[in-house]
């Protein structure tokens, strides 16, 4: 079982992509469901969905909540999906499963503001770290980057010449975005800085490095926009999500199409998009209702 196991690891992440976070979880989550069986079924992975229930409800006695176990369902949802293709189960036991119901939580982006109060302070630092923190915020605003998409970007997949970036997301999906003029000086900048941190190395592609000229581990970037955005906003959530949350919005609240953010943010399904649209509707029912003489009007 475990040899099957880390077979669907590593398929994540050669052929699906997924960030190394991700794929720990993954394997975190299937692997205590592989306890869970040896308890109580004995070590194979042909089950039925009344066991995937006897796992949910031993969750729920741990007291997760629903989101932490739809969490988990998900993983096991794509590992079965990965057993019935090699041929190890003939019949998917989450076939039938609906997730549970969770409260949707609406994350309010970051304000033009609050990015530009972020942007102003790590303009007058001095230093590589000021200069790289700020080549982050600008990559996931300015492109409304993956996490990961951002820590596996290769100096060769920007096109000064052609003012375009490629981008490689999820599922080894691969987009073009546009880069804007104004950012050529500041990526330029970048790179000859890092080449200087590399002292003319020419095998390091990772466009971000670290102090030692590898790749930036997985909380990196999130330590950068996490620690900055403490200081300018109250808000709750302070993730590089956010500033891929504010791109969209952003681009929402300007007038651009929702098919087009859906293209720019690597999406498979408008859905996945839609959400920012909602996000904003509420804003725009919120200024209606102050707004209109008729939303006004006492009864």
């Amino acid at each position: 079982m475990e040899k099957i196991l880390q077979s669907f690891l590593a398929y994540l992440e050669k052929e699906k992509n997924y960030s190394s976070w991700t794929i720990t979880a993954y394997g975190e989550d299937i692997a205590a469901f592989m306890r869970f069986l040896q308890e109580t079924e004995g070590a194979s992975w042909e089950v039925e969905y009344r066991d995937i229930r006897a796992w949910i409800v031993r969750l729920s006695e741990l007291e997760l909540n629903n989101r932490s176990i739809n969490r988990k369902i998900s993983a096991l949802r794509s590992f079965y999906r990965f057993l019935l293709r090699i041929g190890e189960v003939k019949v998917d036991p989450l076939q039938l499963h609906r997730s549970l119901k969770v409260e949707k939580k609406i994350q309010i982006p970051f304000s033009v503001k609050e990015i530009d109060e972020v942007r102003a302070v790590l303009k007058q630092g001095e230093g590589f770290d000021s200069l790289r923190s700020l080549v982050v915020v600008e990559f996931l605003y300015s492109f409304g980057l993956r996490r990961s998409e951002l820590r596996n970007l290769r100096v060769y997949d920007i096109d000064l010449n052609n003012l375009l970036l490629k981008v490689v997301g999820k599922g080894n999906k691969m987009r073009y975005i546009p880069i804007m003029v104004e950012l050529t000086v500041l990526i330029k900048y970048y790179l000859a800085e890092r080449g200087k941190m590399l002292k003319g190395r020419q095998d390091i592609n990772f466009f971000l490095i670290d102090d030692k000229g590898g790749k930036v581990d997985e909380m990196f970037v999130y330590r950068i926009i996490n620690t900055y955005f403490s200081n300018v906003t109250t808000k709750e959530k302070k993730s590089p999500h956010m500033l891929r949350h504010s791109f969209a919005t952003h681009l929402l609240e300007g007038g651009a199409d929702i098919n087009s953010i859906k293209e720019l943010m690597g999406h498979e399904s408008l859905s996945s998009t839609e959400v920012y649209a909602q996000v904003n509707l509420k804003e725009l029912k919120s200024m209606y209702m102050e707004s209109h003489p008729r939303a006004k009007r006492k009864k």
